[in-house]
């Protein structure tokens, strides 16, 4: 064993502090040195955990610690991969991610069992796991794409798809292969597996949601809910092997399971990311590195032919797989190559096959020598694999995904540069500033980072208890935002009167969309009514938002949103529905929408460019509209769009809808949006509104500002 003569220290490290410096020097050193060589830096944790590793100058051994963290990497991977993933294009491509799924475990399988029978003279039952090794794929340049913003592209999507259905099916191979082994294959071993997975799903994908949702009504606390999160992926995980799949199914499903209740824009999902990206996963890419051996190419011809082989079928079958989904579903070419470098890279699934295979003695030779259901050629080809695709996939992913994000820029620059959205928060209870800045998150654009603000005015005696009261409050508010990445500009204000001091701001800051936040036990009370009637509603400028929450948003399944005839006429009907449509593309909670006809017609249009889960129901008038605000669950929310008095869309029962939402929803999640009235605000449409004929050019307008 080598000895540091200046520490005294031995190879590999046991000291527990220096082992977890040097992998952060690792983690940190990475990005940084490659990006400027344009090198994704995950192939560069991958080479460094080489280096470093017992194969190489064995300065860190692959130690339970190292696995540990590395297994809760891999597990994060596919737990992003479903968490992220947009559950109406999921719904809307799961017949494109179901043929992209046949066509990446068909194709590699019979390249391989060729390749395993008739070159390298294995026998059936070993060619047909051979085989299965290339079928499977790890999405390990996945937090490489979502960095880049293309993770809800199509491609990913039905990538992200394809993955499950592949990884499970090879591992299903897996399960079966090992069972004849062991002469356990009859019609047992099918109930017994068949019953077990479906138990296991049903299990997740049912059970957890409502455990979720129980769990983010009750508790609040950020760190509390982080750890709920991690107790979900591993115990999927967990559930995955007892049902005898691997555990990155269950995270995946886990991801499924939690997907509406961990909103895009939330803080909770930017610290889910942030932990997964800064430790886990590249303590995973650095645990892969630590298997390569390249010494062991150089021992045996029958390795190097072994590997190539291996190669081939698993590199050229993903490569035709990803070609033959681009043509059948007619995807651009950026995307055929992003399907393909999202799918090439084989590490984990096919690792945990090869380690089985190999550690399966099927019979011994004449000199007592161990006979295996894959040999150690396999399983050092499949090092050589796992160093080759994954480069593979780290350049083709990331070229791919830079070239479509640049297009989407492109397509999308003038909806970004012409809504100026700035978004103020009128702060005056602490008990609302959570609810309301998670509103506020939600709604707003993809690209906006840094307008929103919240606002306290101080009436102008300068009471010392209302100062410190609205600095609690506004810091509270700044927080709160920034855990979720975005930057809350905090504004104080001076005045003897709210109202007025709120109209300055919303002129000084441009404002296009205020939001004011009801107490959850006070209501609509008369003192605010004569203050939204008489100066709120005023400003024509500004699409105003009225907001009462009794659960947080992330647990609510369902909007009710009550649309009046001739909403569509009003000059910010489509400001007020980019709100709404913000919010259920975010959250991932489906939209009841409740119009005439017009109405229905215009939305479906828009639907068409940009999917959210949706349903309508036809109705004649707003009587009827109002029945259905009366029958909510406890899951589901309320979304009046409203109009002021001399509007088209005005009718007279909306003055009392406060008095309704009083009495009988003060138990429920409510929201009143009333549309700006000027149509000079509505910039990035530079026509008249009120013409809508051209339902095609609406909803191309409408899909830019979306994006």
């Amino acid at each position: 064993m080598m000895i540091l003569t200046i520490h005294n220290l031995s190879l590999p490290i046991e000291d527990p502090v220096l082992k977890f410096l040097l992998v952060l020097i690792i983690i940190l050193g990475a990005p940084l040195l490659l990006n400027k060589i344009k090198v994704p830096h995950l192939l560069g944790l991958i080479i460094a955990g080489a280096i470093i590793g017992p194969n190489g100058l064995n300065v860190l051994s692959r130690d339970s610690s190292i696995v540990v963290t590395g297994t809760t990497g891999l597990l994060y991977i596919m737990f992003l991969a479903g968490l992220e993933i947009d559950m109406g294009d999921f719904k809307k491509n799961k017949w494109k991610s179901l043929g992209f799924g046949v066509y990446t475990f068909i194709i590699p399988f019979v390249l391989g069992y060729l390749g395993g029978f008739y070159l390298l003279k294995f026998n059936v039952l070993t060619s047909v796991l051979f085989a299965s090794l290339f079928s499977s794929h790890t999405l390990i340049a996945y937090p490489l794409v979502s960095k880049l913003g293309v993770s809800k592209n199509k491609a990913v999507n039905i990538t992200v798809g394809g993955t499950m259905i592949t990884d499970i099916l090879a591992l299903l191979v897996l399960a079966v292969v090992v069972g004849m082994t062991q002469g356990e294959v009859g019609s047992e071993f099918w109930i017994r597996l068949s019953s077990s997975v479906l138990i296991f799903g049903l299990i997740v994908l049912l059970v957890f949601p409502i455990i979720g949702r129980w769990f983010f009504k009750k508790v609040s606390d950020k760190i509390s809910q982080y750890i709920f999160v991690l107790v979900m992926i591993y115990l999927a995980a967990v559930l995955a092997e007892l049902a005898g799949v691997e555990a990155i199914i269950g995270a995946f499903l886990a991801g499924l399971a939690l997907n509406r209740l961990i909103p895009h824009t939330s803080s909770l999902m930017n610290r889910v990311e942030f932990v997964g990206n800064a430790i886990f996963i590249p303590f995973f890419l650095i645990s892969v590195g630590m298997l390569i051996d390249f010494k062991v190419f150089f021992k045996s011809w029958d390795t190097i032919f072994a590997a190539a082989i291996m190669l081939i079928a698993s590199i050229g079958g993903k490569y035709i797989a990803a070609v033959m989904t681009q043509k059948t579903f007619r995807l651009s070419r950026d995307e055929g190559k992003l399907i393909f470098g999202l799918s090439s890279a084989s590490a984990a699934a096919t690792l945990a096959s090869v380690m089985v295979g190999y550690n399966i003695i099927i019979s011994e030779t004449e000199a007592g020598e161990p006979v295996r259901l894959l040999n150690e050629h396999v399983l050092n080809g499949s090092i050589l694999l796992i160093l080759v695709s994954c480069t593979v996939s780290s350049f083709i992913s990331m070229s791919s995904a830079q070239k479509i994000a640049d297009a989407d820029h492109d397509e999308t620059v003038s909806g970004e540069s012409n809504e100026e959205e700035n978004i103020l928060l009128a702060m005056n209870y602490e008990t609302t500033v959570d609810k309301m800045i998670n509103l506020g998150l939600l709604i707003k654009s993809h690209e906006n980072h840094d307008r929103l603000f919240a606002l306290n005015i101080i009436n102008e005696d300068k009471n010392e208890s209302s100062v410190r009261n609205a600095e609690k409050i506004l810091e509270q508010a700044v927080h709160t935002a920034a855990a979720a990445d975005v930057r809350l500009k905090a504004l104080t204000r001076y005045d003897n009167d709210v109202i007025s001091g709120i109209n300055n701001v919303i002129k000084e800051q441009k404002i296009t969309d205020l939001i004011i936040g009801l107490e959850e036990e006070k209501g609509f009370s008369q003192s605010f009514l004569y203050n939204l009637y008489n100066g709120y509603l005023q400003n024509d400028n500004v699409n105003i938002l009225i907001y009462h929450a009794v659960q947080p948003l992330a647990t609510v399944k369902n909007y009710k949103v009550l649309i009046p005839d001739h909403a569509q006429k009003e000059a910010g009907f489509f400001h007020a529905m980019l709100r709404i449509w913000n919010i259920a593309k975010n959250s991932g909670a489906t939209v009841s929408f409740y119009c005439n006809q017009s109405i229905r017609q215009i939305l479906e249009r828009i639907l068409k460019k940009n999917s959210i889960e949706a349903r309508f129901f036809v109705t004649d008038n707003w009587k009827d509209a109002q029945k259905a605000a009366e029958n909510v669950d406890s899951d589901e929310a309320v979304i009046f769009v409203m109009a002021k008095r001399g509007m088209v869309s005005y009718i007279q029962p909306m003055r009392l809808i406060p008095e309704f939402l009083n009495a009988s929803l003060k138990d429920k999640n409510h929201l009143l949006i009333y549309p700006f009235t000027a149509t000079e605000t509505m910039k990035s449409e530079k026509r008249s509104i009120n013409n809508h004929g051209d339902f095609v050019e609406i909803g191309n307008i409408i899909s830019k500002v979306f994006k």
